[in-house]
C-alpha cells in the first residue's frame, strides 16, 4: 500500500502542521467534540456512518477554497509553485557553501515513494552546491526514524529534511532537531511548527471531494455508489472518505457500501464482484486511492458488465486502462512531484531566501481533456504520472521507462 499524509495552514503555522500531508498511520484522531463542531456536516449521516473522528471543518473548508486557488510561481515548475503562501525569513540560517543535506525518510516502501525517492535524488543531482548528501531509511518503523534523526543531528548536516512515518510519535524527534539545525518536513507532518517549512500538497479533503463531486455529476439520482477504502484509522484515507462522504450527503446518490480493501487488488476485485452479485448493478465507484482501480475495473469486465464512473490516482495502469476502455473516470491526485520541493525549499533557507510556512504545493486531477497529457508510453505500470521527472537527467531509464 502506498504511504499517504496530511494537514494545513488555517490561520496559524502549528494548525497547519498538526496534521501529516502523505501518509498512512495509526496516530489517535483528535476528539469527536473538536473534529465536528454542532451543526456542521461533519454531524450529517444519510447512510455513509458517522462522520470521521479526523474531520476538522475549519481544515476541510480551506482546501476547498485551494482547490480554486490560482498558485503562485511558473505553471512549468508546479514542485515550485505555492498557494495562498505566508513567507517567512530565513536570514539566520545563511551560510555559504557547499552544503551538506540529509533526509530521514519514512520508508521507500511502496510504487509511490520509490517514484518520488528517484526524483528526489535527481533533484539533488541538479545542484553542484550540494556536495554531500546522507540520507537513512525508517523502513516504516517510528523507533528507526527517530534513531535516525538522532544520527543525523552528529554528521554535519546544514539542512535536515524528514518525512515522517507518523505524526505524533515523530514530533518530539523533530522537536529535538529544530533548535540544532533548519528542518524541512514533507509529505507528512508533526505536531510542533518548529519546522522552518512544511510542504505538502492540497490534502485529502481535495482529493476525496475531487472523486466524489465526480460521481455526483456523472451518476443519475438514485444511483447505487460502492465506496472502497484502505484501511481506517489513517489520516489522510480518513480526510478523503470525509469530504466525500460530504459531497454524498449532500446528492441523492444511494451509497450502498463502504468497504475496507487493504490495498489488495484481489481483495478488491472480490468486494466489487460480490455487490456485482447483490445489486445486479453498480453505478458508480469511489476510492480513496487508486492502486487497486484496475481490479476493480477488471470485477464488471468479468461480470460482463460496463464500467460505470470510477476514480483512480496518476498510476500508468489505471490511466491506460481508461484510455483504452474509454472509461467515465477521474484521477485525483497527490503528485510525486513534491520531493523536488524539499531540496529546493533547503537550498532557499540556507542562503537566506523566504520560503512559505506551510508550503502548499498545487493538488491537479486528471481528467477525460487532459489524459492524453498524462499517458506516458514506455514507463512502467506502476509509474505515477505526476512525478515532474520529466526535464530531470536520467529521465526515463532511472524511473524504470524505456528509453
Amino acid at each position: 500500500m502506498r504511504s499517504y499524509s496530511r494537514r494545513l495552514l488555517a490561520s496559524a503555522a502549528l494548525a497547519a502542521l498538526t496534521l501529516p500531508a502523505a501518509a498512512c498511520t495509526s496516530d489517535k484522531p483528535v476528539s469527536s467534540a473538536s473534529a465536528a463542531p454542532a451543526g456542521s456536516a461533519a454531524q450529517e449521516d444519510k447512510g455513509t456512518g458517522a462522520q470521521s473522528k479526523f474531520f476538522v471543518q475549519a481544515d476541510y473548508d480551506a482546501q476547498m477554497a485551494m482547490r480554486q486557488a490560482q498558485p503562485t510561481g511558473s505553471p512549468d515548475k508546479p514542485w515550485e509553485q505555492s498557494i495562498d503562501p505566508r513567507l517567512v525569513d530565513t536570514a539566520e540560517y545563511k551560510k555559504a557553501g557547499p552544503y551538506h543535506l540529509c533526509f530521514s525518510n519514512a520508508a521507500v516502501n511502496n510504487p509511490w515513494r520509490q517514484v518520488g525517492w528517484k526524483t528526489m535524488q535527481a533533484e539533488v543531482a541538479l545542484h553542484k552546491e550540494i556536495t554531500r548528501f546522507t540520507a537513512l531509511d525508517a523502513e516504516g518503523k517510528d523507533d528507526k526514524q527517530i534513531s535516525d534523526i538522532a544520527e543525523l543531528q552528529g554528521k554535519g548536516c546544514d539542512a535536515l529534511i524528514v518525512s515522517p512515518n507518523t505524526t505524533a510519535t515523530l514530533t518530539p524527534a523533530v522537536a529535538g532537531a529544530c533548535p540544532k539545525v533548519p528542518v524541512i518536513v514533507f509529505d507528512r507532518g508533526v505536531q510542533t511548527d518548529c519546522p522552518v517549512t512544511f510542504i505538502k500538497p492540497i490534502g485529502g479533503y481535495a482529493f476525496g471531494a475531487e472523486a466524489a463531486e465526480f460521481l455526483v455529476e456523472k451518476v443519475q439520482p438514485g444511483g447505487k455508489i460502492l465506496a472502497l477504502r484502505i484501511l481506517p484509522g489513517v489520516d489522510v484515507l480518513e480526510t478523503r472518505w470525509s469530504a466525500a462522504k460530504v459531497a454524498f450527503d449532500k446528492s441523492d446518490l444511494d451509497v450502498v457500501g463502504v468497504e475496507f480493501t487493504d490495498g489488495d487488488a484481489a481483495k478488491t476485485k472480490s468486494i466489487v464482484s460480490d455487490y456485482i452479485q447483490r445489486y445486479g448493478k453498480i453505478d458508480g465507484v469511489w476510492m480513496d486511492a487508486g492502486a487497486t482501480a484496475v481490479a476493480a475495473v477488471e470485477a464488471f469486465e468479468d461480470a460482463g458488465q460496463p464500467v460505470p464512473p470510477i476514480n483512480g490516482e496518476d498510476q500508468q495502469d489505471f490511466l491506460r486502462k481508461w484510455s483504452d476502455a474509454k472509461l467515465t473516470a477521474i484521477a485525483p491526485t497527490y503528485p510525486t512531484y513534491q520531493w523536488r520541493t524539499p531540496i529546493i525549499a533547503a537550498l532557499k533557507i540556507l542562503k537566506g531566501e523566504q520560503v512559505p510556512k506551510v508550503w502548499n504545493l498545487p493538488q491537479p486531477a486528471i481528467t477525460q481533456e487532459n489524459l492524453a497529457t498524462y499517458l506516458k508510453p514506455g514507463m512502467p505500470p506502476l509509474h505515477y504520472a505526476l512525478c515532474g521527472c520529466e526535464d530531470l537527467p536520467g529521465y526515463p531509464g532511472k524511473w524504470g521507462g524505456a528509453s
